[in-house]
């Protein structure tokens, strides 16, 4: 027979202690996406009517180049984010999960260093 109460056999199988830094980290993510945004859809906007080589000239500025590079960042970041998120909470079966949880990060880096080449091609 066993002196342990009940609550210490739970206790360590819990919480793997990351989910607070997890939800701080998508908050941050999606704060700092806010004014980016805004930013993107005002420039957007902006260059409706505007021919190839505008555009171009104005990704080729410093600020636009950098603001562009951080909200593929952030943006990617926090979609990677949401996404692990959803495939923790309604994937069940463990080999599926673990396939998922690397095709997003394997995806959003992939797309990460191609808009990044992307950007940094017609800036520099």
């Amino acid at each position: 027979m066993s002196m342990n109460t009940p609550i210490s056999k739970v206790r360590g199988l819990g919480s793997a202690r990351s989910g607070t830094h997890h939800w701080w980290m998508q908050k941050i993510a999606a704060v700092a996406l806010i004014p980016l945004t805004i930013w993107f859809v005002a420039s957007i906007v902006q260059m409706t009517s505007a021919d190839y080589f505008t555009v171009r000239a104005w990704l080729a500025s410093p600020i636009s180049a950098i603001l562009m590079l951080l909200y593929i960042v952030i943006g990617l970041y926090h979609l990677r984010l949401g996404l692990q998120e959803v495939v923790e909470d309604y994937i069940h079966t463990a080999g599926m999960k673990v396939f998922l949880q690397f095709s997003i990060l394997f995806g959003c880096t992939v797309i990460a260093v191609g808009s990044i080449f992307s950007v940094l091609k017609i800036a520099l």
